[in-house]
């Protein structure tokens, strides 16, 4: 629906911008539509809009909902060539496309990336660590992640909790 009503846009005289685009794109994400929403984030320079982090982390979140973990990681390291700074939430998202992937050893390796790009890791972040290491039956792996996060100021919540039982479970 939203990719109807932002090709109707031009009927009616109206150019679609930035945002429109880029909530179009967040609304294929909610709608596990990653290839319609690498369409759009493809389609916006053709028409003089400049991609930014907003649009590139919908991308990678259309990309995690799609269960592309590929995509969600070729997506963010694409993002220093285009001189944009990826955030928390393109990491964190790339996590979560990790964790949906089975890829623990990827997912572990963008949150220690993170401190090194000036980011401070998040519950979201450690949570989908912690869900890739137990989908990977990292059990030793999720229970250091959850007893880490104190010291990072940071409270375990319900799914990190939840991520490192199971894990325990399949240990």
């Amino acid at each position: 629906q939203a990719l109807a009503l932002l090709r109707e846009m031009p009927s009616r005289r109206l150019e679609p911008e930035v945002i429109s685009y880029s909530a179009s794109i967040s609304s294929c994400e909610k709608g596990s539509q990653w290839v319609q929403a690498l369409t759009l984030l493809r389609e916006m320079p053709g028409r003089k809009l400049e991609q930014d982090v907003v649009s590139y982390s919908a991308s990678i979140s259309a990309c995690e909902k799609g269960s592309q973990w590929m995509q969600a990681l070729a997506l963010l390291r694409e993002m220093p060539s285009r001189r944009l700074e990826p955030e928390v939430i393109s990491y964190s998202a790339s996590i979560s496309a990790c964790e949906k992937g089975s890829q623990w050893v990827q997912a572990l390796a963008l949150l220690r990336e993170m401190p090194g790009r000036k980011l401070e890791q998040d519950v979201v972040s450690y949570s989908a660590s912690i869900s890739a290491c137990e989908k990977g039956s990292q059990w030793v792996q999720a229970l250091a992640l959850l007893r880490e996060m104190p010291s990072r100021r940071l409270e375990p919540d319900v799914i990190s909790y939840s991520a490192s039982i199971s894990s325990c479970e399949k240990g």
